[in-house]
């Protein structure tokens, strides 16, 4: 009885699925790109679209399709919307369809509780400048949806995968994630591309200079940089592993094949007497976690910090440390700034925070005040203070300064141990000596170096841990080499008393 409507509908479907016609997919692909189709077959279970009759028609019955794909999808098992950018009709660029494709696709992830899984590919804006002729007026910019966009940040993961050159409304889309990635040598991300930096700018970059992968990671635009788009599809199935459902459950605890109790002997001499030499903080990791379970989050974007996700034995958890090979692991601008955003994540989704501390303060100097250090460092201690889930600190070697104070929230119980390498204070003593006793050591003339050292001397006898420890201003000194079987009791407890639910941290 319906025949004829069914064989339209049939015939529309097929119209859909050739997206932007057989020229400009080749084209897609002579770049090295797939398609969005392939992409969401690539990444995906099994999906089912939303809005495929969604476009313009154009004479003798033909279609042109919105360019925006979403839909339902499974991922190794989990329910996830998918919205992506179809390359092959407009460059992406965003039309009135597509504003209320995203806008629902936002919503359905954020009202189904699910992770959103954003592919893009293009500006998602409004397009060219040649548009103003045929819509015959210009508009007040707005980006329709954000509401839904900002809150999303707060109820569901939220993945962003930069897969061709992404501009304007489509970098703002990549950005505002909890975890960004991008393709080398196939994506790029910027404010505006080339031709409109020279225009406006006077300033001559081609994309790669401008937005490629070694500007955006080092600036913290994206979090992780794949090989491929098979590759940026594997991070973010294992992106996703780490997180929950929603923001109203707790992450997903696994089996793990390592032996929660394993201790590791070689910790015993990670950290090398000489306190100015620096040693692998990434190899103690290794070491620590389940084998294989880290992964490390904004590795070439402030580098002296480093956050990662990882499992104890099973329980996906959140990572702090310093990487004291760049900077003596001190806390920079930058720094501070992924500090309080990697916490936010923990936060939201309810990752236990595990924070391997080496941290010698802030970086000094006048870069360093020009960058307004402090007061990023200020808000990254407020973030930390601002979190309610359980805390576990190692403190692995230096502790000094506001800078090391943030190692924990102390105004509430967290699990903290130190190494026998541990050094800690307000200042470190070879840069805080001469400071302390200036006048004396003025007075002192030509025994000044003489004096200095036996005033290190005497300092360096109360320095030891076991003196703190005597205090109980630390609980307890460890054997290095029990750090993990330690650790991995503490999670279980952990994750005992987790209260899931959103937090009021909604920031990208």
């Amino acid at each position: 009885m319906w025949e004829p409507e069914l064989a339209e509908l049939e015939r529309r479907m097929r119209l859909a699925e050739r997206m932007g016609g057989a020229e400009r997919v080749a084209r897609q692909h002579s770049s090295g790109r797939l398609t969005i189709r392939e992409r969401l077959a690539a990444l995906t279970d099994g999906w089912d679209e939303v809005g495929a009759l969604t476009g313009h028609p154009t004479g003798d019955d033909g279609f042109t399709p919105a360019n925006v794909i979403i839909g339902r999808a499974t991922l190794d098992g989990r329910r996830v919307v998918v919205a992506g950018d179809d390359f092959t009709v407009r460059g992406g660029a965003a039309d009135a369809a597509v504003h209320d494709k995203q806008i629902l696709a936002e919503r359905m992830a954020g009202e189904l509780r699910v992770p959103l899984i954003r592919l893009v590919d293009g500006t998602g804006g409004g397009g060219s400048v040649r548009q103003l002729e045929e819509l015959g007026r210009t508009y007040v910019p707005y980006n329709p949806g954000w509401d839904q966009v900002v809150a999303n940040l707060g109820r569901v993961p939220v993945i962003a995968l930069a897969l061709g050159p992404v501009a304007g409304l489509g970098a703002a889309r990549l950005v505002t994630s909890h975890i960004s990635i991008m393709v080398k040598g196939l994506s790029q991300v910027f404010i505006a591309g080339p031709a409109v930096v020279e225009a406006g700018m006077g300033e001559s970059v081609d994309k790669e200079e401008l937005g490629g992968w070694r500007t955006a990671a080092a600036a913290g635009s994206v979090d992780l940089v794949a090989d491929s788009e098979e590759d940026a599809f594997v991070l973010t199935r294992q992106v996703l592993s780490y997180l929950p459902q929603n923001a109203w459950r707790t992450p997903p605890v696994t089996l793990s094949g390592d032996d929660p109790g394993r201790a590791a002997p070689e910790l015993r001499a990670a950290v090398p007497r000489e306190r100015r030499k620096p040693y692998d903080m990434r190899a103690i990791l290794g070491l620590v976690f389940d084998t294989g379970s880290v992964l490390e989050l904004g590795r070439r974007h402030a580098p002296s910090t480093i956050t990662a996700l990882a499992r104890l034995d099973g329980h996906p958890v959140a990572v702090l440390a310093s990487d004291p090979r760049v900077y003596g692991g001190g806390m920079t601008a930058q720094g501070a700034d992924k500090t309080t955003r990697f916490v936010d994540l923990a936060e939201t989704f309810h990752l236990p925070v595990v924070h391997l501390v080496d941290q010698p303060g802030f970086v000094i100097g006048t870069a360093a005040e020009r960058a307004g250090a402090i007061r990023h460092g200020a808000r990254a201690l407020a973030a930390v203070y601002q979190s309610s889930v359980p805390w576990a600190s190692v403190l692995v070697r230096r502790v000094f300064g506001v800078a090391g104070a943030a190692h924990r929230p102390h105004h509430r119980y967290g699990l903290r141990v130190a190494w026998p390498s541990g050094d800690w204070g307000s200042l470190p003593i070879e840069g805080g000596l001469e400071v302390a006793f200036k006048r004396m050591l003025t007075e002192a003339g030509p025994e000044a170096e003489s004096l200095k050292a036996e005033i290190a001397a005497r300092l360096e006898a109360v320095r030891s841990p076991f003196r703190t420890a005597e205090a109980f201003l630390v609980e307890d000194i460890i054997d290095p080499s029990r750090t993990r079987p330690i650790l991995t009791e503490w999670v279980r407890d952990a994750y005992a008393v987790l209260e899931p639910g959103p937090r009021a941290t909604t920031r990208p």
